[in-house]
């Protein structure tokens, strides 16, 4: 398959996965085996794509909170999402430098997939015997914050199913509002972490040989995918659970497990 095809089927997937709580490391983890692996920068671009695809979904409510801090519940909001945002900052950054790290193998992922999948299940059931709520607590803020960490350690949990299911079952029973406040938390978070593997990048001097027009590919694709896949997700949530999510996070995590050798 040609450079430019597998690049725009990786940002497809990035995009189709990112957001949705089923991991997009497991995912690329079983695509780089037929369309190859890329590079940390391509792989840190077509993310920041689908980020992005996240800040177009949600600019209307990003306008609204930027120019509306004179209302004591935008700035409420604002000040529980950098609360979020810090607790992740300051808890994960030193966690990164000091490499507590599960490597993206098989075998870790696909552990994460399936106890992240009895993990969705277990925390929906619980979530849905509590009052309905859609105001996010401090309590809600440093939980997500702490989930962000969690998921960052153990590839293949996903960062959306880790944050969301906590502030469910830590009082933001409503699964809009849950899905709302950990998207909009994720934008600083996972720019921040792109902007710093770049950096990273660029210090040891790993920029050089990139086929950026492959890049360019991958990041549109990502952008345009996860754009749409965001859409349906905050409307499809309004009226179902997540267990379709649950079950197929099960099912991958078997297969990873039977038919990919552990070490790849």
């Amino acid at each position: 398959m040609s450079d430019p095809i597998s690049a725009l089927l990786l940002g497809i997937l990035e995009g189709l996965t990112e957001f949705l709580p089923v991991s997009s490391t497991g995912h690329l983890l079983i695509a780089e085996r037929w369309l190859g692996a890329r590079s940390d920068f391509f792989n840190i671009v077509i993310q920041a794509g689908a980020i992005l695809s996240v800040a177009l979904v949600f600019r209307q409510r990003l306008w609204s909170l930027a120019t509306g801090l004179g209302d004591p519940g935008n700035r409420d909001y604002v000040l529980k999402l950098a609360t979020a945002f810090l607790v992740t900052a300051l808890v994960g950054l030193p966690v990164r430098l000091a490499g507590w790290q599960l490597p993206e193998t098989v075998t870790p992922v696909a552990w994460a997939l399936v106890f992240g999948g009895v993990w969705m299940l277990l925390a929906e059931g619980f979530a849905a015997r509590l009052p309905d709520r859609d105001s996010v607590t401090w309590k809600v803020a440093v939980g997500v914050g702490l989930a962000q960490v969690v998921a960052g350690v153990f590839p293949g949990t996903s960062r959306s199913a880790a944050a969301i299911f906590l502030a469910m079952l830590l009082g933001l029973s409503r699964r809009a509002a849950a899905a709302e406040f950990v998207f909009l938390v994720g934008i600083p978070t996972m720019f921040a972490a792109s902007g710093y593997a770049l950096f990273e990048l660029a210090r040891h001097g790993q920029l050089a040989h990139e086929a950026w027009s492959d890049v360019g590919i991958a990041f549109a694709a990502a952008v345009v995918t996860g754009f749409v896949v965001v859409k349906w997700l905050l409307g499809y949530i309004k009226h179902h659970r997540f267990t379709g999510f649950a079950v197929y996070r099960l099912a991958l995590g078997a297969a990873l497990l039977l038919f990919l050798p552990a070490g790849h």
